[in-house]
């Protein structure tokens, strides 16, 4: 009997790893294929079948001007939307983590409606009521549909990180002398930071790929979604690729750097730990 039971948890296992290559393979086959095509030298306007090899894409990554000014335009709304959202987002995890107040589940219910919501009706919301105040669309609108969203992510992704954290550390140091401040910034922060920092490369990757909610609320101005959505009708260039390419390395890069910091105060926190024993 145990025995059957071994082959079938076995089987079990074998189909669950294959689903999840499957999945794997289904979600990184689009990316490798941007990435390959950045090397393309097709013979028309059109980069969607392979011609020939060439390193020409990468040497001038910049070459078309309204590409790489629409990129600039999406990498500076993602900064100041992801750094403002980060700041709110964690405060509010904090506040909702920490402290027990009757309208926390009204606060856990309007902050999951936007990771819910389809973004078509959240973009039509926000221009309907930018319309209604007579606001210009532009930069503005832009930042204010980003950080509605990114708010949620980040509150999310950092209370994920909180929810096991020991409050009576801050306690502890409190007693030793610290101040409330001090025993945050000094105990609190630097134990939940990987987590806000994860939310923050998440919400700013958020940024810079939406269309949808940018589409309703950008006026004239032509983000790097919209520029590639808008030039596709007539021409797709290998330098979409590099440029998403070059995202996508960053992104890559940036979270590999958080991963080797955090994984290095963990481990010097727990040589301190083990000499003080």
């Amino acid at each position: 009997m145990s025995t059957a039971f071994s082959k079938r948890q076995k089987a079990g296992q074998r189909l669950v790893n294959v689903a999840a290559g499957a999945a794997l393979l289904y979600i990184f086959v689009p990316i490798f294929v941007i990435v390959l095509f950045s090397f393309n030298e097709p013979k028309g306007k059109y980069n969607i079948k392979w011609q020939n090899f060439t390193l020409d894409n990468w040497a001038h990554p910049f070459v078309e001007k309204e590409l790489t000014s629409a990129l600039w335009v999406s990498l500076r709304i993602a900064l100041i939307a992801t750094l403002v959202s980060t700041v709110l987002g964690t405060l509010i995890a904090l506040s909702l983590s920490r402290y027990k107040f009757k309208a926390s589940g009204a606060v856990n219910l309007f902050l999951i409606l936007p990771l819910t919501a389809p973004e078509i009706v959240l973009g039509s919301s926000l221009a309907t009521l930018f319309l209604n105040r007579s606001v210009d669309f532009g930069y503005v609108t832009i930042i204010i549909a980003h950080v509605m969203f990114q708010i949620s992510f980040v509150a999310v992704t950092v209370r994920a990180r909180i929810r096991g954290f020991d409050w009576t550390l801050e306690q502890a140091a409190q007693d030793l002398g610290a101040t409330p401040s001090r025993a945050f910034w000094k105990v609190t922060f630097p134990l939940i930071l990987p987590g806000i920092m994860a939310a923050a490369l998440l919400s700013f990757a958020l940024s810079v790929d939406d269309f949808i909610i940018t589409f309703f609320n950008a006026g004239s101005l032509v983000t790097f979604p919209l520029q590639i959505f808008g030039a596709s009708r007539v021409k797709i260039s290998p330098q979409i690729n590099v440029l998403a390419s070059m995202l996508l390395f960053t992104s890559v890069a940036l979270m590999a750097g958080a991963m080797v910091l955090t994984r290095r105060r963990e481990h010097r926190h727990s040589s301190v730990a083990r000499k003080k024993s």
